[in-house]
């Protein structure tokens, strides 16, 4: 975990330089997934944690694997590989949490293993192809290709992660956070 940790504190320090949108632009927290690697602008994320005790949710997609309590916060957990329609995958140590803010409420995100914080510029950004989506669900939520050297990662909307009934999961969860205050 001593990589997540180094991670955060870059993630931090990105944050810290100025609360303005500015210093920020064009860097992105990224992950893999599969055999894939993806991307999140790093404004929207809060945090990196390590894997904790999760609350499954009865009747809900299985991608949700349910609620972390982090720091008295109730935050719903999404499976990133599930998500995606990827094979599931066993949890480890290398196993961890991006909390991301999305439309105003907190998410957590389940993935395999944090890469790096990367700088992508916007002419390094392009449009997803349009070939073949019908066979790659994850397509639906990247907004962008982002050519880092020679490689490629896949840039994700967290908006578009979260269906509306997803949505309504998270609400619950921010309301439960919003009784205990």
């Amino acid at each position: 975990m001593e990589e997540t940790s180094a991670l955060m504190k870059q993630v931090e320090e990105n944050q810290a330089v100025s609360d303005e949108h500015d210093t920020q632009k064009g860097k992105y927290m990224t992950f893999k997934s599969g055999n894939e690697y993806f991307g999140l602008e790093i404004q929207y994320v809060n945090e990196i944690i390590q894997l904790q005790p999760i609350t499954a949710i009865p009747e809900t997609e299985d991608y949700i694997k349910g609620l972390i309590n982090l720091r008295g916060k109730v935050i719903p957990v999404v499976d990133v590989r599930l998500r995606f329609k990827q094979e599931p995958f066993e949890y480890n140590d290398r196993t961890c949490i991006i909390v991301i803010n999305v439309k105003g409420m907190m998410v957590g995100l389940i993935i395999e293993k944090i890469a790096e914080v990367v700088e992508i510029k916007e002419d390094n950004i392009l449009p997803p192809p349009s070939i073949g989506r019908a066979d790659k669900a994850h397509h639906k939520y990247v907004y962008g290709i982002g050519k880092v050297g020679d490689s490629v990662k896949l840039l994700l909307d967290p908006d578009k992660l979260l269906n509306d009934e997803d949505l309504s999961v998270v609400e619950q969860a921010n309301e439960m956070n919003n009784v205990e205050e």
